[in-house]
């Protein structure tokens, strides 16, 4: 078989100067993107182009030399045979990229001589790891025959902040390979630092070389802008006799097409004065009159009769039969302002928007479409913008990322509002991406327009305008900073026209450099000082809270180690298990009598990432050490006996390892152990209640809890049935609880489960846990949640009333008005949004409806008629 043809490409090194390659075909920069060229293409080498890739001239203006040093690497080649291959490598051509050691670490090994173990690996895995050599450094050979060849055709791929990865047997001038080296592969230095020109030996890591891709990440996303104009079909010819008007899309724009008796006209369909659809229009002689404002224009010239507009005119024709039009040039810029900013979200991690697109956001949109085909974020359109942002924050709250909503200018915008409040105050890092009015028209009071600036200053960690003259890509990753490093809200504002706004040839921002390691290392004095405070506590007692999560681990071993319970606040609910040994429930109000009882009876509470809310109801007269990452958590509220600002899980595993082998703490076990028995006769003879209005809570929960995947997510509503999910559902294995802590706000449970649906995926369960009152509040976006297949499970508990509300009013000896609700079937109403459902009126029928649910992967709701005083 003869090889494929390959083009014939040309590498010239010009003296102390440029990289001069000719009939390059496939040029591409670090994100895969191609980079068009017109056969011949000058290449930086020196590092210090200010349009790089592309060569400027520099070179010359600072002397710059590309002489090999006396100190490279040598020109080397070794053999390391094995029983079925043998490796050769040449360390003086290496670029370092650590495609072998990283891909194959027991044939290239690390600080270990011989570094390469050719019998570490099958033969097949290490011919595979040396063609993705991009430096040919490395080539093998079997039965005595070396293989060098790979027959790929001519490539050169530029790699980020490194070499030009060049492929596929191009000729490099005057230049010699290297002993052994692989004509199919080569690594050219790019930074100007080598030692080994013109190859890269890894300089460019030690130098600090920074590349700049904004030249051909903009020309790469711009060649869409470039097609051809070109005739389409619209209709047939009959449909558009007689003076009517109809109305066909070419591309993305829309033409009202007619024909008078002087001929065949197409004008774009919207309005040039407000937007009105002409295709709905009245036909006039040879004017198309809108059907909004009467405003009346020239069907072939396109000018308005009585007024300054003037609607676009298209070429139009009839063809056997057919009505076709010239569609034109595309006349929008696919690198917009818009653009460079959502490539700067998906840089920065961002990969989920939710949200509604709407008439003052359509740039934005169109820019987020793009992202989204080429797979890099994922869009779920909701129903409200308030479940937009909940899910946001559901989502941050079980991945720790961000995510984005995405809303219009006015009503729309100011519906996030409650949703982002939620991700503020429970410090879950969420992007609000506004639409605004043009901003030639704020001020005066236009359609819309409202001060988001002003209305998103409190709710925000970071919120700004998108100006023109805004540094775009900055401005976008200073957002996502703020997010991720804040815990908290950022905002962006886009005015109308900036969001279509041309953006010349900048690039996205990018997050390399810019957010340093988080782990904070407690100060010895603190930890000392905790040590010797819990090495003389009897009964020490560890309360963790929501910020404790990531290092759950460790404060368990050192619970161990004391033989001392673990309670939670209600936010960290599940971050211990209540089937654990040493798990003693949550804490407060909606709470358990076990960890009251616990902190009672404690000398000493050992605090983590706990915040000290009155729902808690935290013991300040006890002896508190409390250790959190964030120092104005530290005492907030009140002084605490030893402040440790630190890692959480690093601070439990430092403490754990200066304790003494021997501490003075009691074994607490037993005594918990017989505090859970006693809990669960409780909850037991609680359950025994029956008024004949509904099922009580304690069946509910005692059943939901022997039933849900280890692995759950529970995404908590408000109401009476979180104060009953608090108390009787059973955490086990690593199931975690997500709920409007700090806002408390109705109606978070099913967004914020859609938001967590859409950090785990199918991986986990997702269980909403929800009153009829909260539900109700976003029914609608359970349409949301069949439309996308969403694997959720809604338990609903159906009592017909705001029973929070009527039981705060009993209690405060109110009168019980305005708090009963007129509900649907909400599990037929389920069945007719496409997903799945089941109504429980007996105790008996909620294993059955539960197995059902759990098994369902599309949406599904378990509606069980419970008594609203029985919680």
């Amino acid at each position: 078989m003869s090889e494929p043809k390959r083009d014939a490409v040309t590498i010239v090194r010009e003296k102390n100067g440029q990289l001069a390659v000719t009939g390059l075909k496939e040029f591409k920069n670090s994100r895969g993107e191609e980079i068009k060229t017109k056969g011949s293409v000058s290449l930086c080498r020196c590092g210090a182009s200010k349009t790089k890739p592309f060569c400027d001239g520099t070179h010359a203006a600072i002397g710059w030399t590309d002489e090999k040093s006396p100190e490279r690497q040598p020109d080397q080649l070794d053999e390391y045979k094995g029983k079925s291959i043998t490796i050769l490598d040449n360390r003086g051509i290496c670029s370092h990229a650590a495609h072998c050691t990283n891909g194959l670490p027991k044939v290239w090994r690390m600080a270990i001589e011989p570094w390469i173990d050719p019998d570490g690996e099958s033969k097949t895995r290490i011919i595979e790891t040396i063609k993705k050599c991009p430096s040919g450094a490395l080539s093998y050979a079997i039965d005595g025959k070396i293989h060098t060849e790979y027959n790929n055709q001519p490539q050169i791929h530029i790699s980020r902040n490194g070499p030009y990865q060049v492929r596929g047997g191009l000729t490099l001038e005057d230049t010699e390979m290297g002993k052994g080296a692989s004509h199919e592969h080569a690594a050219l230095c790019r930074c100007g630092h080598s030692r080994n020109k013109p190859f890269c030996d890894g300089s460019h890591w030690y130098v600090g070389f920074k590349d700049n891709e904004d030249l051909t990440i903009s020309a790469a996303n711009r060649q869409s802008d470039k097609g051809d104009e070109q005739w389409t079909e619209l209709a047939d010819a009959n449909d558009v006799q007689g003076g009517k008007i109809i109305t066909a899309n070419v591309g993305s724009k829309q033409l009202a097409v007619t024909k008078t008796e002087k001929g065949l006209y197409a004008v774009n369909a919207r309005c040039p004065h407000q937007g009105g659809p002409l295709g709905d229009g009245e036909f006039c002689g040879e004017h198309i009159r809108c059907p909004w404002h009467g405003f009346k224009f020239d069907l072939k010239t396109g000018k308005g009769v009585g007024n300054d507009d003037v609607v676009e005119t298209v070429k139009v024709r009839e063809s056997n039969g057919k009505i076709e039009a010239l569609a034109p040039k595309p006349k929008r810029s696919n690198w917009t302002v818009s653009h460079v900013m959502m490539e700067t979200l998906v840089e920065w991690g961002i990969d989920t928007v939710f949200g509604i697109v709407g008439h003052s956001n359509l740039g934005v949109a169109e820019a987020v479409r793009i992202q989204e085909e080429k797979g890099n974020i994922r869009y779920f359109g909701v129903r409200h913008e308030g479940a937009a942002a909940f899910a946001c924050s559901g989502y941050a709250k079980v991945s720790g990322k961000p995510a984005a909503c995405l809303a219009i200018a006015g009503p729309g915008a100011t519906n996030l509002l409650t949703g982002l409040w939620d991700a503020k105050m429970d410090r879950a890092p969420v992007l609000a991406l506004t639409g605004q009015v043009n901003s030639q028209v704020l001020g005066p009071g236009a359609f819309q327009e409202i001060d988001l600036a002003s209305a998103f200053a409190a709710v925000s960690q970071f919120s700004q305008t998108v100006l023109s003259d805004s540094d775009h890509a900055e401005l976008a990753s200073l957002a996502c900073k703020s997010a991720i490093v804040e815990r908290n809200v950022s905002n962006l504002i886009f005015p109308d026209e900036i969001q279509v706004q041309e953006a010349g040839d900048v690039g996205p921002g990018r997050p390399e450099g810019r957010i340093s390691q988080t782990t904070i290392t407690p100060p010895d004095q603190a930890i000392n000082y905790s040590v010797y405070r819990i090495s003389r506590a009897e009964k020490p007692l560890i309360i963790v809270g929501y910020g404790a999560g990531d290092g759950m681990n460790e404060v368990v071993a050192l619970a161990e180690k004391l033989n001392c319970p673990v309670i939670t606040t209600f936010k960290g609910k599940g971050l211990i298990a209540d089937n654990h040994a040493l798990g003693g429930g949550v804490l407060g109000a909606s709470g358990t009598p076990v960890a009251s009882t616990l902190m009672n009876e404690s000398d000493l509470l050992i605090v983590f990432g706990a915040s000290f809310s009155k729902h808690t109801g935290i013991d300040s007269h006890k002896a508190i050490i409390q250790v959190d990452f964030d120092r104005m958590a530290l005492g907030k509220f009140h002084a605490v006996d030893d402040a440790v600002w630190g890692d959480i899980g690093l601070s439990a595993k430092l403490i754990k390892e200066r304790l003494p082998e021997q501490i003075g703490c009691n074994d607490q076990r037993k005594e918990l152990a017989e505090l859970k028995k006693s809990w669960r006769n409780e909850k037991a003879e609680r359950a025994k209640k029956d008024e004949g209005k509904g099922l009580n809570s304690a069946v509910i929960f005692e059943e939901l809890s022997k039933v849900a995947p280890d692995t759950a997510i529970l995404s908590v509503d408000v109401g009476n049935n979180t104060y009953s999910f608090g108390r009787y559902f059973e955490c086990n294995g690593t199931q975690s609880v997500i709920l409007s802590g700090y806002l408390g706000s109705i109606g978070f449970g099913l967004p914020a489960g859609m938001g967590a649906w859409a950090a785990v995926g199918d991986e986990r369960k997702v269980i909403v846990v929800c009153g009829d009152g909260g539900f109700g509040q976003y029914l609608a976006d359970f349409t949301t949640a069949v439309k996308y297949n969403m694997d959720i499970l809604v338990v609903l508990l159906h009592n017909k009333e705001l029973g929070k509300i009527s039981k705060e009013q009993r209690d405060g000896e109110w009168d019980v008005w305005q708090t009963s609700l007129h509900n649907p079937n909400f599990a037929e109403f389920a069945k007719l949004c496409g997903g799945g459902g089941a109504r429980v009126e007996k105790a008996s029928q909620l294993k059955a409806a539960f197995a059902e649910g759990l098994k369902s992967k599309a949406p599904c709701i378990v509606e069980i008629m419970s008594d609203a005083l029985l919680t």
